[in-house]
């Protein structure tokens, strides 16, 4: 049933390229949006100003409008935010939720080791923590405090998680979490939670590495008087070594994808399937992915990337792909090679596209129509021999006076095939690689009409 309620939203952080496994983080809040006839938002999450940059939030939004994915609203900036977070931590100071903490760093190193010596996990002890009855030790002087949130001490956090179910936390296993640093910025799970509340964000659907924050996450929530919303964490996408898909272990950046001819449905088609699935289904379009889409159908384990798998769908897609929309992409291809396309192009789309599994792979065909062609020693010395020449010039003969259709190509060719007594692999292999600069192409005839006369006649004299 579709709600118009639903909000989601995509929070990067603008710390390097975005890759297959961040993008897929964005697909699915983005899917459930549009399935929903919801909102989804783009956040930037760019507190850590030492790692963020502009560039990298421009391959954010570069990335996200070739694979079609605007958001609704956004972009919004957390560090344009910083004074409605100020605002909310002031609030939880007031109402007792959150307390100042003059532990310095080395004292905290200091509890950390003697815990892990005597094997407990380390854990902030709560020296600062205001409890009735207790006296807080004297502050110390020239020490600015850091804000920590008052967990509760007893009791269970707990949440369905729409990937992983049921997950319940006992709230004496977290300890009581930095929400403001010493120079006042205030902390990743804090900020997370005044967005989402101020957004009404109603499902977050992220990656699993965010689990451990979500306890932490939903006490804050409730201490400001709000629920938490629907929580989905999404399994890790694997490299095809089987790591965690990460800038580290080679992932490539999405934009490269586009640059080697992949198709955004395509994209969108392969990724959805990482980690949801719709049946048996392995091959559809952008639309029927937006009308199946659900939490419920999100996998449980991780999901390795496969890009002979990914060939395999562009594939399927390009020959879906009408060619007059496939022209303008594979024109840009050209266009990196030097070359200017025409309006021959959509039809050299047509012709070639079936065995082609990207768009730099069709524009390799379309090639010979604009630029010159230089066959191999190889094929020349296999196919173009002494027994086949006067055939290919009686060929050359009867192409300049028949007409330039395929059908009047093919006259012409069965005619030459006749006198010869040659059959066709005979006379095509050697047209192909004369032509095309390859023995394999489709039928012969199709290939020479969208050339012009003159360049195929031109070709042949090269026999």
């Amino acid at each position: 049933m579709k709600n118009p309620a639903v909000r989601t939203r995509f929070a990067p952080s603008p710390t390097g390229f975005i890759h297959l496994g961040n993008i897929r983080s964005a697909l699915y809040p983005w899917a459930y949006a549009r399935a929903n006839g919801g909102t989804f938002i783009l956040r930037i999450e760019d507190t850590d100003l030492e790692r963020s940059t502009q560039a990298a939030v421009d391959v954010i939004l570069e990335s996200m409008r070739w694979l079609g994915m605007d958001p609704d609203e956004g972009p919004y900036y957390q560090m344009q935010r910083m004074d409605r977070y100020k605002e909310v931590l002031a609030q939880l100071l007031a109402e007792g939720h959150a307390y100042p903490c003059y532990m310095s760093q080395a004292e905290l190193e200091a509890l950390r080791e003697r815990q892990m010596a005597a094997k407990e996990k380390p854990r902030y002890d709560g020296t600062w923590r205001p409890e009735p009855g207790k006296t807080l030790p004297p502050v110390p002087e020239g020490v600015r405090p850091v804000l920590r949130f008052k967990n509760p001490k007893d009791g269970v956090v707990a949440w369905d998680d729409k990937v992983k179910g049921r997950i319940e936390i006992r709230n004496e296993e977290l300890d009581d979490l930095v929400i403001a640093r010493a120079d006042g910025t205030p902390t990743y799970n804090f900020c997370v939670v005044v967005d989402d509340m101020d957004m009404r964000i109603t499902h977050v659907i992220r990656g699993d590495d965010h689990v451990n924050n979500t306890p932490r996450q939903i006490n804050i929530f409730r201490a400001l008087g709000h629920e938490p919303p629907i929580y989905a964490h999404l399994p890790t996408v694997l490299n095809e070594h089987g790591e965690k898909m990460s800038k580290r272990h080679g992932a490539k950046a999405v934009t490269q994808y586009r640059d080697e001819g992949f198709l955004p449905d395509a994209m969108i088609n392969y990724l959805a399937r990482l980690g949801w699935s719709h049946g048996d289904d392995e091959i559809f379009t952008r639309e029927q992915f937006l009308q199946w889409f659900d939490l419920e159908h999100l996998g449980r384990s991780a999901a390795q990337f496969d890009e002979a798998k990914l060939r395999w769908v562009n594939a399927q897609h390009m020959k879906m792909t009408e060619d007059a929309k496939l022209a303008p992409l594979v024109a840009e291809q050209l266009a990196r090679m030097g070359i200017a396309a025409d309006d021959r192009l959509s039809a050299i789309c047509g012709l070639f596209k079936d065995r082609c599994d990207t768009t730099v792979a069709l524009a390799q065909w379309a090639r010979p129509y604009y630029a010159e062609v230089h066959p191999s020693e190889a094929d020349r010395a296999q196919y173009l021999t002494d027994a086949v020449r006067p055939a290919l010039a009686a060929l050359a003969e009867r192409l300049a006076n028949c007409d330039w259709t395929k059908e009047g190509i093919a006259a012409a060719i069965k005619a030459v095939l006749a006198e010869h007594q040659l059959k066709m692999p005979q006379l095509a292999m050697p047209v192909r690689v004369l032509v095309m600069g390859t023995p394999q192409t489709p039928s012969i005839d199709a290939v020479l009409a969208l050339f012009d006369r003159e360049k195929i006649l031109e070709r042949l004299e090269n026999a």
